[in-house]
């Protein structure tokens, strides 16, 4: 496919105003300005300068873990009868024909992560998919890019109710410690058992098994934390184990922006669109991801889905332009940042000759609520968009 005639904001420190994508075999080939184009296609598609930007991502959801319009049947995000359970897969639950897929195609997400919730202080691995197709394995970018630990209320809430530790933010932070430190003492034991070429390793543990990606920097550590002092307690564990970690809410980042860039800490915002409803969220505010912005710490934003429908990724970036965030900031909190922050860089997250041809064309405002994609195109085809039924 030859797109011509495109505005195209690369997304790379580079903007085309007059130009044209050419895509083969789900990639993109060539990227450049109309008045260099030499190659030929049988299938062009003159977008007329309409815009052209890198499929969105979504950073933190749990699309598909969730299912739209069931209840406990489709509910297959929180196992809260153990408070540990790294072992869980998010691959295992995700159901790809939750219409909510094409709700998030349709609005330009081509890339999602997702995951179970945060009932539990661990509560297993995330994957980064796109977000078309039958089989939950011909979607996957990573199977196991990070690894959900949760602090502060929502762990509290659930085992309270069970009377079961943990019952407070010190109990929470004890279990992953308690966990982190057995799993590490069974990678040493793995080690001295391979070194000297002794079969016996010892029992298997499947928890500790599924803490070792993690351990070994291999897989990330995604921290559920909305308050400043959990976000401290997760930044204090991944120290203590060395961990290449993502602050996941950070509602209260702002509070805080000057320390977290400091320490350099990642940080997936959001959600924006909701109430407080919860304690944790009193000190909600739309200026979060500017202030964050301005203070250089890298940042991306989330929809939470279900918590706010995946569809309102973009407004949520308006919301974020709203409370003061630069327009162009905004757009890379919703592609090349997340990317970078979720190690899917070398795929998605920029408009870029060898990565993957997942695109937005539109005419209007991508984070304007009015605004539709006339095309989305994902893995080199077109997928949905309003222009795409009539072509």
């Amino acid at each position: 496919m030859l797109i011509i005639n495109a505005k195209i904001k690369t997304m790379e420190q580079q903007e085309i105003e007059h130009g044209y994508i050419w895509i083969q075999h789900g990639k993109i080939k060539q990227v450049g300005t109309m008045n260099t184009l030499e190659v030929e296609d049988d299938d062009i598609l003159d977008v007329q300068q309409a815009t052209i930007i890198p499929g969105l991502i979504d950073a933190h959801c749990h699309l598909g873990m969730w299912e739209d319009g069931l209840g406990f049947e489709g509910d297959d995000g929180n196992e809260e009868t153990d408070p540990i359970t790294p072992q869980l897969r998010a691959i295992d639950a995700i159901n790809p024909m939750d219409r909510c897929f094409l709700e998030a195609l349709e609005a330009g997400i081509t890339t999602v992560v997702s995951g179970p919730g945060s009932a539990n202080p661990i509560s297993g691995s995330w994957c980064a998919m796109k977000t078309k197709g039958k089989r939950i394995d011909d979607m996957l970018i990573n199977p196991q890019v990070g690894m959900k630990f949760s602090l502060g209320e929502n762990p509290k809430t659930v085992y309270n109710g069970k009377n079961e530790t943990p019952i407070t933010r010190m109990g929470t932070a004890a279990l992953i410690r308690e966990q982190l430190e057995k799993a590490r003492r069974y990678q040493k034991s793995l080690k001295k058992a391979k070194k000297q070429q002794d079969m016996d390793a010892g029992e298997y543990d499947i928890k500790c098994e599924a803490l070792l990606p993690v351990l070994k920097g291999k897989m990330k550590a995604f921290f559920h934390a909305h308050r400043a002092d959990d976000i401290f307690t997760a930044i204090r564990i991944a120290k203590e184990f060395n961990l290449d970690y993502v602050i996941v809410h950070a509602t209260e980042g702002y509070r805080i922006a000057e320390i977290l860039a400091q320490e350099e800490v990642k940080v997936i915002t959001g959600p924006l669109l909701c109430d407080r409803s919860k304690p944790e969220l009193r000190n909600l505010t739309i200026q979060n991801p500017a202030i964050l912005a301005e203070h250089g710490v890298k940042a991306a934003i989330c929809t939470d889905h279900p918590v706010i429908p995946i569809q309102y990724l973009c407004l949520c970036g308006g919301l974020g332009v709203k409370g003061g965030l630069d327009y162009d900031k905004a757009l890379e909190m919703l592609t090349t940042i997340p990317a970078e922050i979720c190690g899917i860089s070398d795929r998605v997250g920029s408009i870029k000759e060898g990565k993957d041809a997942d695109l937005v064309i539109i005419s209007g405002d991508i984070l304007n609520v009015y605004a539709d994609p006339d095309y989305v195109i994902l893995n080199g085809e077109i997928v949905a968009g309003k222009q795409a039924k009539g072509r």
